[in-house]
């Protein structure tokens, strides 16, 4: 069994501890991808140190230069991405085909973010006084603590990483506990691409590590990806502290369809929405709002693809649906389904674990759908993180955006429609920090802002050049060419 190491400076470091965990392949659990470490403090204050010492030097370095290494980690992730898409595969499930796209998200990232360091623009404006002049610009912060979560264990620490690093700052990152090899491939690409030594770190381990690193008086931002739960107690440490700290968490995404709408097409997006990446995303369709008069009829034709899904191994070239990441999600899949039953929804399909034949040693669970869920119900309200549908209805289009906005969280959303003023009104009405028009509540691209509302986040955006407002922060500058005192913030007037 391979054992693996901490990266911290630039060298491959056993952990302080000398103990290590297992890593579990989820579609067969007797293939031990691994041996991980199991860090500790001491291991996160030697990352941190070598983080804080690196940032001494990598702040000066002109940001084009930063994104010339960039652009070379988008290079190498673009030659190794058939090789790590599959080891992503064996240790976190989702199928190939997902973990290539998983990896070509960080390809688009790394040249992005690249590009960006010619475009990290300030700002000038006139000054109110003669013979002077006003200036802004961004300026790196220090040393980046970033914590994610499994379910795209390459693509989402890119959306933190490699901007951070393109602003200045230094990172100490700590990959979820069931996706450390990642991280390891991660430290990998950045190593071969020359960033240098404690620029980036990897310390492997697992959740209590989250505290270690908000905690620590040298993490000067923190940016975060995982559950709400979690992501609100590292928000409360962070405003303690006075740290800037960027959370995204959950969502419990709505897709809406109008009896105008091209159903074929919808019943793709939702299928796609809601099962793709085995419904373990952020994103994921967990809500299908249906016009009542389509509701059964878009219920019947949604069931026949859905039994149609192919369940398996997500190595398996075949596999359109793959396991969930461990038991306890098993566990979370089968507890929803209960209360959903008791609380009166419709079983429509699914709604037990598959242990028959190749999957007797694998978390799987059969998609499921549940129609008839009301706004009162946990199903609609809750997150499962899993392949389970809540499907409500509508009476009216007023009627799907208040179900829509009927919940705590606001990252994405969906409507299904031909009709150019309902789409309108939908951008304005929905509360949410992503609207998709006749498409899935899934597909974020690199380039554009990335966030929620409500009990999604708290106000920041990844992606696109938003990403930055997380990563820099603002200095402001007046050079007074006078040669003589003038008194601003004086009545001059």
């Amino acid at each position: 069994m391979e054992r693996f190491k901490n990266y911290i400076n630039g060298q491959w470091v056993e952990p302080k501890s000398n103990t290590y965990f297992k890593n579990i392949n989820p579609a067969d659990i007797s293939d031990i991808v691994g041996e991980f470490p199991e860090s500790g403090q001491d291991d996160v204050n030697d990352a941190v140190a070598a983080a804080k010492e690196a940032f001494k030097k990598w702040k000066n370095v002109p940001a084009p230069k930063r994104g010339d290494l960039l652009r070379k980690v988008g290079d190498i992730f673009a030659r190794r991405k058939d090789e790590i898409a599959r080891i992503m595969t064996r240790e976190m499930g989702k199928p190939v085909f997902e973990t290539k796209g998983d990896i070509q998200e960080a390809i688009d990232t790394a040249y992005y973010a690249g590009s960006e360091t010619r475009r990290l623009f300030g700002y000038n404006a006139p000054s109110e006084m003669n013979d002077k002049m006003n200036m802004s610009f961004r300026t790196p912060i220090g040393v980046v603590g970033v914590i994610t979560a499994f379910n795209f264990p390459i693509a989402v620490p890119s959306w933190k990483i490699l901007p951070a690093i393109a602003a200045g700052n230094t990172v100490v990152y700590k990959p979820s506990k069931d996706v450390p090899y990642a991280g390891v491939m991660f430290a990998e690409v950045m190593e071969e691409a020359g960033i240098p030594p404690g620029v980036f770190n990897v310390v492997l381990g697992k959740g209590y590590m989250g505290n270690m690193i908000v905690e620590h008086p040298d993490v000067k931002v923190i940016g975060f990806t995982g559950s709400t739960g979690i992501g609100v107690k590292l928000g409360e440490i962070g405003g303690r502290l006075n740290k800037r700290v960027s959370l995204e968490m959950g969502g419990k995404n709505p897709q809406i369809v109008m009896p105008d709408a091209n159903m074929d097409l919808a019943i793709d997006g939702v299928l796609w929405g809601a099962f793709g990446t085995t419904g373990q995303r952020c994103t994921a369709t967990s809500r299908l709002i249906l016009h009542k008069d389509i509701y059964e009829d878009f219920i019947g034709k949604l069931k026949e693809r859905v039994e149609k899904l192919r369940l398996g191994p997500g190595l398996e070239p075949e596999t359109e649906v793959g396991p969930v990441i461990h038991e306890a999600q098993l566990n979370t899949c089968d507890e929803y389904c209960k209360i959903a039953l008791g609380e009166g929804a419709r079983l429509v399909t699914g709604g037990y674990r598959v242990t028959e034949g190749l999957y007797a040693n694998g978390y799987f669970w059969k998609p499921t759908i549940f129609a008839d869920v009301t706004r009162d119900m946990r199903l609609f309200q809750e997150e499962v993180f899993g392949p389970v549908l809540a499907i409500s209805k509508a009476d009216s289009f007023e009627h799907a955006i208040e179900l829509a906005n009927g919940v705590d969280f606001g990252l994405s959303s969906s409507i299904y429609t031909r009709n150019v003023n309902q789409a309108f009104a939908a951008i304005n009405m929905i509360e949410a920090g992503i609207t998709y028009i006749n498409a899935p509540t899934i597909g974020a691209e690199a380039h554009m802002p990335f966030g929620g509302v409500k009990g999604t986040g708290n106000g920041h955006r990844e992606g696109g050049w938003t990403v930055f407002d997380i990563f820099t922060e603002w200095k402001t500058v007046y050079i007074d060419f006078s040669d003589k005192l003038q008194r601003a913030q004086i009545d001059n007037y």
